[in-house]
């Protein structure tokens, strides 16, 4: 028996006051593997103890609400009967040290976490942050993590329909890899996770336990050090194809009566799923470890518990439906295992070669769980900006910000995903929004992800406020009404107060605007400790509390999109405009600063605006409708024209300047076209609903014209277009043997 030392202790993350708690909860010394048990259940991917106090503080109900955060997945109203199940989650720390596999799996756990609850998964998204893109080991992240997220969810069968991609130094030595996926069920056949029947069955079903992933969780709760590539062998590896059966038989088995509860084996694998099952259900478990179907000679307990192999379920069955299920996992040639039951002892025991190798109270692993209140401090608040330039010429700022790499098409990216599959995509990737048809109806489903990490770094509160208001507009701009927000809040170190200050920053600006915008947030992940040692450059990431945004179409075939639909269209901005150049793509790639604070977001002329916008798209007025966000005004335009091969002319005086009308990245503002039968009436309802639209121009062919008092300037679309394609296949090149 392996003695517990000091050293093993702090290698399996616990500090000496966290082992203190563990051995009061025991009465004893424990053994390794119940060290282990106890080692991933606290660490802070499992038990979010950083973050918890602080996560109680977002709304988390509403009437379209019918499974709030604490389950695998959220799950909302869409009508008819029909429920949308959504989560999003962090595959950071995996996808720097092996990107593909990091990636691949990323995709295929949010899978698990959606389909474990009922639904049949129907889109997939991703939000995604790198280094610099002249970081040498660069190219080969974002090759291994496009190829990772094409390659599962292309073969898994389940469409990705866009996502978001930023470049930032702080990411050098700590990408995110963030994936969401939306699914639709029946509401009466939704499942839920709390085991219950004294002595009904625990299944395992999928795929064997492997060695991979042990320590997964661990390793993901921690900062890196010199030693990343160590760390390979925590890096779990992922079987699309595995996952695709087992999508078909869980859906299979749960068209029948046969389940009780059901958990897929995330992060800390069959510790966690088995701790949470028991827990929730206020019940005992125990298991027979030598019944745990393995693919590795000479596993012992405490590497069958740790692993974090893919492709793995728990069930509780009722009784007597043990053969019925086998016959249909053996059918679609999946492992199917009895490995214990449910007790009334409130305790998890384990056994193996007819010894108990580890007997644990349940309470002390989820439930009482640390729980910190970390000290933090708020991020000072940035000085107004007083000495800002003005753009000289237009025309070639825009050309320069098309091109940049926060602005720069995805094409690159999104043309190696199948965003076709299932013939459902009705919007795809390059929108404002991503539109996916509900199979059969006439409803949509609008999904988005957004953040703006700079902004949350220089003021947390409004980034975190911003973060929100981005996903509801993106949502609205396809017409489609916000319904709920899942999450995935990723951070540097919470032991450093100036980023506990972010976190609570970000979670106070997030809470304000999903409560002013009706938005509730019914899923989440918490990614901390997102940091490294080895960057030669900045250590912490950027706060980026990423946002997954759903929306609601009653009719699908009227969602709006952002190309400019004709020639002599007018062009109007409808909303309130401050031409705010704080933290703004302009003041950044054309200046080199990053300064300033970022522009404000005012909740209720967000929610009028939003509100006004989603009317007037369901009357018909509004032809092309795109928000303004990262380059402005000007960017927006161009976006619209080469969406559509259609030109605009802007040629309204601009009441902030030519750099912060055009490249100001105002908050709440909407550019839209609006056929001419419809503008009186459309100026009209916009006095009525107290929201401004103002002229901005009008459609033309092929170019983009600002004829301003101060000048004329004057850029082709092929220009544009040229900017705008080139960054990602000029940088990746023959990214083949990167992957």
């Amino acid at each position: 028996m392996t003695q517990i030392t000091p050293e093993i202790v702090a290698e399996h993350g616990l500090s000496p006051e966290e082992y203190a708690r563990v051995l009061h909860a025991m009465g004893r010394e424990p053994n390794l593997t119940e060290l282990g048990i106890f080692s991933v259940m606290w660490s802070e991917h499992c038990s979010y103890k950083s973050s918890r106090i602080h996560l109680k503080k977002l709304p988390t109900t509403g009437p379209q609400v019918i499974c709030g955060p604490g389950e695998n997945a959220g799950v909302v109203d869409i009508g008819d009967g029909q429920a949308a199940i959504f989560k999003m989650e962090s595959h950071n720390h995996p996808s720097y040290i092996e990107p593909y596999q990091g990636a691949a799996t990323g995709v295929g756990g949010i899978l698990r976490d959606v389909f474990t609850m009922g639904a049949r998964p129907v889109a997939n998204m991703n939000a995604l942050r790198f280094g610099r893109p002249d970081h040498p080991k660069m190219r080969h992240l974002i090759a291994g993590v496009v190829h990772g997220i094409g390659g599962y969810g292309n073969c898994v069968g389940v469409p990705t329909v866009g996502g978001e991609v930023n470049f930032h130094p702080a990411y050098d030595g700590n990408i995110l890899v963030n994936a969401m996926t939306v699914g639709v069920a029946d509401q009466d056949k939704i499942f839920y996770s709390a085991a219950s029947g004294i002595g009904n069955s625990i299944v395992y079903v999928g795929s064997k336990t492997g060695r991979d992933g042990i320590h997964g969780a661990t390793m993901a709760s921690a900062d890196f050090g010199e030693d990343s590539e160590e760390k390979r062998p925590t890096v779990q590896v992922g079987d699309p194809f595995t996952e695709k059966l087992l999508i078909e038989a869980c859906l299979e088995l749960m068209a029948s009566d046969a389940i009780v509860a059901i958990q897929d084996m995330g992060a800390a694998g069959l510790t966690s799923s088995s701790v949470e099952m028991a827990s929730k259900g206020g019940v005992g478990i125990e298991l027979i470890m030598d019944d745990v179907p393995q693919r590795e000679t000479g596993m012992t307990p405490y590497e069958m518990m740790l692993s974090e192999s893919q492709e793995r379920m728990l069930m509780v069955l009722k009784p007597g439906r043990e053969d019925f299920a086998e016959a249909i996992f053996r059918k679609w040639e999946l492992d199917f295992a009895v490995i214990g039951h449910v007790t009334d002892t409130g305790r998890m025991v384990l056994k193996w070669k007819g010894e108990v190798v580890a007997d644990i109270p349940l309470a002390p692993l989820a439930d009482d769980a640390p729980l910190y209140d970390r000290p933090h401090v708020p991020t000072p608040k940035r000085a107004p900006l007083t000495d800002l330039p003005e753009s000289k010429d237009p025309a070639a700022d825009l050309v320069k910000l098309m091109g940049s790499p926060d602005i720069a098409s995805r094409r690159w990216i999104w043309e190696q995903y199948d965003h076709m599959v299932g013939a459902d995509t009705v919007q795809r990737p390059g929108g404002d929004a991503a539109v996916v048809r509900v199979h059969g109806t006439q409803k949509g489903l609008a999904i988005t992800t957004d953040c703006t990490p700079r902004y949350c770094f220089a003021d947390p509160v409004e980034g975190g406020r911003q973060a929100v208001a981005e996903a509801w507009r993106n949502l609205t701009s396809v017409g489609a009404n916000p319904l709920a927000v899942t999450n995935c809040l990723n951070f540097a170190n919470p032991q450093r107060p100036e980023i506990m200050g972010q976190i609570v920053g970000c979670l106070e600006g997030m809470s304000e605007a999903c409560i002013a915008l009706d938005f509730p947030i019914v899923s989440g992940n918490v990614s901390l400790y997102n940091e490294s040692k080895a960057t030669g450059g900045g250590s912490a990431i950027l706060p980026t509390p990423a946002i997954g945004g759903l929306g609601l179409l009653a009719d699908y075939t009227k969602s709006c999109t952002i190309g400019f639909k004709g020639v002599g269209d007018t062009i109007l901005a409808v909303g309130e405009r401050g031409g705010d150049l704080g933290q703004s793509i302009w003041l950044r790639e054309i200046h080199g600063r990053e300064d300033g604070p970022p522009p404000p977001i005012d909740l209720a002329a967000e929610r009028r605006t939003g509100d006004f916008i989603r009317e007037q798209i369901q009357k018909g007025a509004i032809t092309a409708c795109h928000d303004v966000s990262d380059g402005g005004l000007a960017v927006t335009v161009a976006e619209m024209a080469l969406a559509s091969g259609i030109g605009a002319l802007v040629n309204e005086p601009q009441p902030f300047g030519i750099a912060g009308s055009l490249f100001g990245e105002d908050q709440g503002l909407y550019l839209v076209t609006v056929c001419d039968s419809c503008l009186a009436d459309f100026m009209v309802d916009a006095h009525k609903a107290d929201v401004p639209a103002d002229h901005l121009g009008r459609t033309i062919k092929e170019r983009v014209i600002f004829e301003l008092d101060e000048g004329d300037w004057t850029v082709s679309l092929a220009d544009l277009r040229a900017a705008h394609e080139g960054f990602f296949p000029a940088l990746m090149g023959d990214d083949a043997a990167l992957a």
